[in-house]
């Protein structure tokens, strides 16, 4: 919630009251920052006399801005939470690598034409693979994560990066994707990352890569995944 924006917790609390005949306050599995996207976010919260699931979200759809849509609601059990449930959660990162930009794009990819060293960019995401503090990419925060993948794949001129860990810091995946462009382009080497994350200090590390090409894709649960395509 924003005082003086409009988000997507005010935009989803507000249908809710409407269809629900009171307040309720949502719960993300996680804080996106501005200009970050999520098609892959879970939300919990608590209502007494809840109308049937699929009318709820009918109605909730109803009421929601054309940027925003409830993909599927379901009751959850009595101690389930959105956040501190969660045993994971994948974000995406996208690049758009080609001499021209893609302008109906331009809000869901960072668009660079100079060419990247893929090869490179895969070795030193390896590095990240493990338990470490990456205070090193975290914006003014520092903390232990398990990061259980993180690697590039390129569809044509796409190049996307997939990192999955139990949890991230602040501005830590986009800390992560400023050096790996710094790889990619020659500037450090695919060793020097590693370095890096063991130094822990984030003047040492890349700038952090613009908000419009990061995605939170999904979230993983005990039971399973919740996400895009889950």
């Amino acid at each position: 919630m924003q005082a003086d924006a409009t988000t997507v917790q005010g935009e989803l609390e507000r249908a809710l009251l409407v269809i629900l005949g009171q307040a309720v306050r949502i719960v993300g599995a996680g804080r996106t920052d501005a200009g970050v996207h999520a098609t892959g976010q879970t939300i919990s919260f608590r209502a007494a006399n809840a109308p049937d699931v699929a009318d709820l979200a009918r109605g909730v759809n109803a009421l929601l801005p054309e940027d925003i849509a409830v993909s599927e609601l379901e009751v959850a059990d009595e101690d389930f939470h959105a956040r501190f449930s969660a045993t994971g959660r994948t974000y995406e990162y996208r690049i758009r690598n080609a001499p021209s930009r893609r302008p109906l794009e331009r809000h869901r990819e960072h668009w660079l034409p100079e060419p990247l060293d893929l090869r490179a960019m895969r070795a030193a995401s390896a590095l990240l693979v493990g338990r470490h503090d990456f205070a090193a990419f975290a914006a003014g925060s520092s903390g232990e994560r398990s990061v259980r993948r993180a690697d590039w794949e390129r569809d044509g001129t796409l190049l996307r990066l997939t990192i999955e860990a139990d949890a991230f810091l602040r501005g830590m995946v986009r800390g992560i994707v400023g050096t790996m462009i710094w790889v990619g382009r020659g500037k450090i080497g695919a060793e020097r990352v590693g370095e890096i994350l063991a130094g822990r200090d984030r003047s040492q590390a890349g700038p952090s890569a613009p908000a419009r090409g990061l995605c939170l894709v999904a979230v993983r649960y005990e039971r399973g995944e919740r996400g895009e395509g889950k």
